[in-house]
């Protein structure tokens, strides 16, 4: 027996999951979370059925994204109502964050519904859609509805086949891209690492490796751009160095601080924001790592492992205090050039007792 009328169905879609949420008609009744389902056909019949044991009408309502309109499709085919909403069009409270990953279908979906409910009175103001552009070849096999083959780097796509040939074409032309590109970065990366061969730096850029999120390029744009850190005195002097340290607003008692100063290299900060995206995941020594770090000396190693333990528990914790993922990117940046100022120290004391031998 049907307990409403219409009930209002957000979806927060993914590649591989789906997470549902509804409200009934009625006003004043908060969103219920349904729960994550599969994106098979037949995960999306069992929710629809669910579904219509509460309500005969259904209204459904996701946002626009990578994974492209393969489900509004199939809602229209089964006879459904379904709007896919613009991120833009999507109401959000003055001042509120961005969504958190752990948190977003409770934001999310309230939002969504909002909009399902308004398009009832305001039809043009909601059916406005964004046809997503694919960036790349995995974002044209999820607009299609299909999962990227389980192979690792780009091998193996050049054997997908898609519905069309026109839409066989687009896919070729997204990897024919990424293949080129690829082989570019691989061209100029071996360049440099003949020129930071026999290089009086060397050591500190193979010494920087041993951190999370600091490939060789990453290294290398550290050393080339800031030179020898340990001229420094302290890490907080390197920070402000780079432009990493919080600008400054004061007036007679009064002190506030904003955001960071960006002054300096722009560079070497770019790199670092960019390598402490690393430290979202949980610590650990992948294989690229482990051969980054086969020839240094243990207490390098040790060291790396101190700031992945750190770094890590840091990004949780800043995240969990809801606070912007470009101010812990940029704080976790600030923290990892500390310990890069520190790899750098041991490697100088290093070579220093190695120049006292042969002395």
């Amino acid at each position: 027996m049907n307990q409403y009328n219409t009930l209002y169905v957000g979806l927060d879609v993914h590649k591989e999951s789906i997470a549902v949420a509804y409200v009934p008609e009625e006003p004043g009744t908060e969103p219920i979370y349904l729960g994550p389902i599969g994106t098979r056909q037949c995960d999306i019949d069992k929710m629809i059925r669910q579904l219509h044991g509460k309500a005969p009408r259904l209204r459904f309502v996701y946002e626009a994204g990578p994974c492209g309109y393969w489900l509004y499709r199939s809602l229209l085919k089964s006879g459904l109502e379904c709007i896919v909403v613009a991120p833009s069009l999507i109401p959000r409270k003055p001042g509120a964050e961005p969504d958190l990953r752990a948190q977003r279908w409770r934001r999310i979906h309230p939002r969504l519904v909002s909009v399902a409910r308004g398009h009832d009175e305001r039809p043009e103001g909601c059916q406005t859609t964004v046809e997503v552009l694919p960036a790349s070849p995995r974002c044209a096999l999820h607009r299609q509805g299909q999962l990227e083959p389980e192979t690792p780097a780009m091998a193996g796509p050049q054997e997908v086949s898609l519905a069309t040939a026109q839409q066989q074409i687009v896919f070729q032309e997204y990897l024919r891209i990424v293949t080129h590109l690829a082989e570019r970065r691989a061209h100029v990366e071996e360049e440099l690492r003949e020129h930071v061969s026999g290089w009086r730096l060397e050591p500190v850029v193979s010494a920087y490796q041993a951190l999370r999120g600091v490939q060789f390029h990453v290294a290398t744009t550290i050393a080339a751009e800031l030179g020898d850190i340990t001229r420094f005195d302290t890490p907080r002097q390197l920070a402000a160095y780079v432009g990493l340290h919080p600008s400054e607003y004061s007036s007679g008692g009064n002190r506030r601080q904003g955001g960071i100063a960006k002054t300096g290299n722009s560079h070497a900060r770019r790199v670092l924001v960019e390598g402490a995206w690393c430290y979202r995941h949980p610590a650990r020594v992948s294989k690229e790592i482990q051969v980054r770090q086969e020839f240094l000396p243990e207490e390098i190693r040790d060291i790396a492992w101190k700031a992945q333990i750190r770094l890590c528990k840091r990004f949780r914790r800043l995240s969990a205090k809801g606070k912007h993922q470009n101010v812990i990117t940029t704080a976790i940046a600030r923290e990892m050039l500390a310990f890069m100022w520190a790899i750098a120290k041991k490697v100088q004391i290093a070579e220093s007792s190695q120049t006292a031998l042969a002395g």
